[in-house]
């Protein structure tokens, strides 16, 4: 790994650095936290960090060696706190999984009106089932491009307008349709909705009866590039099981590469970035690309079980509500197949995600420090699978170990990155619920001002293991550190945030270094210490604001728990 003082990747410029050289000069010095803030410190946040993220720990996958030595840290570091299993005499919450391995020699094979290619697995395309099968496949299916993918009868929008997709595989656009900023704002402009997340795509492909499901990559919408798709969906992939074992997914699920998508359009005689324009406005109809594909897979089918570690501290007078903090533990262990090329195959994900499982820890050493036990129960919650479509929260969501309609709040923490410390904050998914109201107020004390996530667009809220709780109503809080750097300028901070993504995101370059600046880690997981004991303190119940899609599930889930019904 190439070195940077103060993060390493790249040689900043010049004109930027004299332009802010007063501004950072003169930025105040942090305050000296007191109290149980003064538990949470760097020496025990580096160490966690740079012990999950050490070649020992194997990139902590689920089903990989790594997996157990994570969670019997995790049962080391609780315990020796004070805290209780959280599930009964139990540190660990069981979670089924069913390991699904392609071969990797799939082959699409595209016939079009002028013409046939094929495309091969990892260079151009992956592909996959979701399906516990042994084998997989579509034949001759007819390509229907669908522009993006999206039904959405609020907003009368439906890109399947007048098609049936039984037998046919839908090419897909990622992200929403405006998200160029281009088309009438009514997917909140840049900011994505969960109709553009590719998890979306996957589920409304299979209710409309696909055969196949295959997503365009575009790297900007996406929010990362190619590798990332591959490095992801290669080698032995993990998924909860239904009763049916996922029947009614679409026989094949996958993504091309944005060239590959141009020549296959082309083989059916169509213009792609003619269709993408026209996909951007109300009202467009599905189109058929007059070309056929075909592509099956072999699977490698093991069952499994992984787990969610939990812990808890118990409340001194409500101990039967509920404050929770999560992070997931997992990440994508050892590269298998179509892994990064050269000798490093271990994902050691420190940035992603063992800053946020060394995030709860420390948090946890304030509430023991604490002059006072919380008088509602806080859980610490380090959930699995993440990496593999939040299979861990999800679990826990629809299995909860505590009552999530008497669960007051969720604080999720996820990548905690180290550009030192900012003036702002940027809340993912902004404008949410009353618990910004508490976390305002926390950081006006910082000196610190709230703002919507910079990167919006890339959908952060629903890519992460808070998302699952929220669709069950419970207010949920997930931050990241601002752009306005104290130590460093808005650009130097937008330049590390990209070089990460290009250069370290699920790669195996995200690993710790010793100069990282975690001043504004710290403050971080300070402010969110206080937000959560406040809620714990407190007697009552943050509340989503009444535009969040949420609201109604929680309003529902508390007026069942006050009834009794």
């Amino acid at each position: 790994m190439s070195k940077f003082v103060p993060f390493p990747g790249r040689v900043l410029a010049i004109a930027a650095g004299l332009a802010s050289a007063v501004a950072i000069a003169a930025a105040p010095a942090p305050a000296a936290p007191s109290g149980a803030e003064a538990r949470i410190t760097a020496e025990g946040f580096r160490e966690s960090v740079r012990t999950l993220s050490s070649d020992e720990f194997e990139g902590r996958k689920p089903g990989q060696p790594g997996e157990q030595k994570t969670l019997d840290w995790l049962q080391a570091q609780f315990a020796a706190l004070g805290f209780r299993p959280g599930n009964g005499s139990s540190w660990r919450q069981d979670v089924p999984l069913v390991e699904i391995t392609a071969t990797p020699n799939a082959v699409l094979k595209v016939v079009g009106a002028t013409g046939e290619a094929q495309f091969q697995y990892a260079d151009d395309m992956v592909v996959w089932t979701k399906r516990v099968v042994p084998e997989a496949g579509i034949e001759n299916s007819d390509l229907v491009f669908v522009g993006y993918g999206i039904v959405a009868p609020e907003l009368g929008w439906n890109d399947y307008a007048g098609v049936d997709m039984k037998g046919k595989t839908a090419v897909i656009l990622i992200n929403d349709p405006d998200f160029d900023g281009q088309s009438p704002a009514l997917f909140k402009g840049k900011a994505m909705t969960y109709y553009g997340r590719w998890t979306y795509k996957y589920e409304e492909a299979m209710r409309q009866g696909a055969a196949g499901a295959l997503i365009v990559h575009e790297t900007a919408p996406a929010a990362y590039g190619w590798d990332v798709v591959r490095n992801s969906n290669t080698g032995p992939q993990l998924d909860a099981e239904s009763a049916d074992g996922n029947m009614k997914r679409a026989a094949i699920e996958g993504w091309v590469q944005l060239d590959v998508a141009r020549k296959i359009f082309a083989l059916g005689g169509q213009d792609f970035d003619a269709l993408h324009r026209a996909a951007r406005d109300k009202g467009f109809k599905p189109v058929a690309l007059n070309a056929k594909a075909s592509v099956g897979v072999r699977n490698a089918i093991r069952r499994a079980k992984s787990a969610n570690f939990v812990a808890l501290l118990p409340g001194t007078k409500r101990p039967d509500e509920y404050v929770v903090y999560m992070a997931h533990w997992d990440h994508l262990g050892k590269a298998v197949g179509f892994g990064p090329q050269g000798g490093d195959s271990i994902f050691n994900g420190a940035v992603d995600n063992a800053t946020g499982v060394a995030g709860i820890v420390e948090i946890a050493k304030a509430f023991v420090g604490a002059k006072r036990r919380p008088e509602r129960s806080v859980v610490f919650l380090a959930v699995t699978a993440e990496e593999s479509g939040l299979l861990g929260s999800l679990h826990y969501a629809k299995n909860p170990l505590f009552p999530l309609a008497r669960t007051a709040a969720v604080v999720n923490i996820d990548a905690l990155h180290p550009y030192g410390r900012a003036r702002d904050l940027e809340v993912i998914g902004y404008g949410a619920s009353e618990l910004e109201d508490l976390l305002k107020a926390a950081a006006a004390k910082q000196g610190r001002v709230l703002k919507p996530d910079a990167q919006a667009e890339k959908g952060f809220f629903f890519r992460s293991d808070h998302f699952n709780l929220a669709k069950e109503g419970v207010p949920a809080l997930y931050v990241k550190s601002g752009e306005d750097g104290i130590t460093r300028t808005s650009e130097q901070v937008r330049a590390e945030r990209d070089d990460y993504l290009a250069r370290r995101y699920h790669k195996p370059a995200d690993e710790y270094d010793a100069s990282w600046d975690v001043d504004g880690c710290l403050e971080d997981l300070r402010l969110l210490y206080e937000v959560g004991a406040r809620v714990a303190n407190g007697t009552g119940w943050p509340q989503w604001y009444r535009d969040s899609e949420f609201r109604a599930a929680r309003e529902k889930s508390r007026a069942a728990a006050v009834t009794g019904r």
